[in-house]
């Protein structure tokens, strides 16, 4: 009875050491698999967005990609010991492009949506922002809130594809919607007396009024629906996930994001960069 009590202890031994030693093999492997492994192996982080995301993405006078998105993905290469490398890409085409090994990350000002996480992973979100309104002057004592907008006299635009457009679809359905290619399209449609109104994120509105619409247009500026952004990787890598989101938390707390925050989102001296 002993020596077989004993003879079954010693194969549930065998059988645990056996498991646990395969489960680490199944760690190494998968770290090997980790695209941190092939960004730092090939010494390069291609990082993917689509240029024209005021302030995120942009491009200056000089040709080259500036921007809040940009200056993460920069110290991100960094803090990994590779090149930046960007890689402007057309926005419907982006997530196939991220599936398809085009490049090793989104930073390009992506909201967080079901739809969306069904095809990728996200870091944690890095700003939260908003749809609001670049509402034609005329209309100032008219619309107060974007529920004014719903009905089919009102003519409102944005760039499609994106979550302006969706939620003009969602909160305000009865309104004429005319979706352009871009949202600086979208945007002077309204400058220019076309269109009622344009729904697109805070940053564009208060960026387009402050350029161009001044004396043509006012911002309802009180977002009405909550976006998160956040970096978008391919899914079956938390090693990477892992490391984005350290990465991000070191930049909270070193004072970093901070900087950058009141450079792009608060300032605006980075405007003549523009002109």
């Amino acid at each position: 009875m002993k020596r077989g009590f004993l003879i079954g202890l010693t194969v549930l031994m065998v059988a645990g050491f056996l498991l646990a030693t395969s489960a680490f093999s199944a760690d190494i492997n998968l770290a090997k698999k980790s695209h941190v492994e092939q960004i730092i192996a090939r010494g390069e982080l291609r990082v993917g967005f689509e240029s024209g995301y005021v302030p995120f993405e942009m491009t200056d006078k000089k040709g080259n990609f500036i921007g809040f998105d940009m200056d993460f993905g920069r110290r991100l290469a960094k803090s990994m010991g590779v090149k930046f490398v960007p890689v402007n890409t057309a926005w419907d085409g982006i997530i196939p492009s991220l599936m398809t090994n085009k490049f090793d990350i989104i930073m390009g000002g992506m909201t967080i949506t079901q739809e969306r996480n069904l095809k990728v992973n996200f870091a944690d979100p890095y700003i939260v922002v908003g749809q609001t309104i670049l509402l034609n002057k005329k209309l100032k004592d008219r619309v107060l809130s974007y529920k004014d907008l719903n009905n089919p006299k009102y003519i409102v635009t944005s760039r499609m594809g994106t979550t302006g457009e969706q939620a003009i679809k969602k909160y305000i359905p009865k309104a004429t919607y005319k979706g352009f290619e871009s949202e600086a399209e979208a945007g002077l449609e309204v400058i220019n007396g076309k269109a009622d109104a344009l729904v697109y994120d805070l940053p564009f509105c208060g960026f387009l009024y402050g350029s161009q619409g001044k004396g043509t247009t006012i911002v309802l500026s009180d977002p009405f629906t909550f976006e998160p952004l956040a970096w978008a990787i391919n899914k079956g890598d938390p090693d990477f996930l892992n490391y984005l989101n350290n990465f991000l938390r070191q930049a909270k707390g070193d004072g970093f994001y901070d900087q950058l925050y009141k450079k792009w989102i608060t300032g605006s001296s980075w405007k003549k960069e523009l002109e």
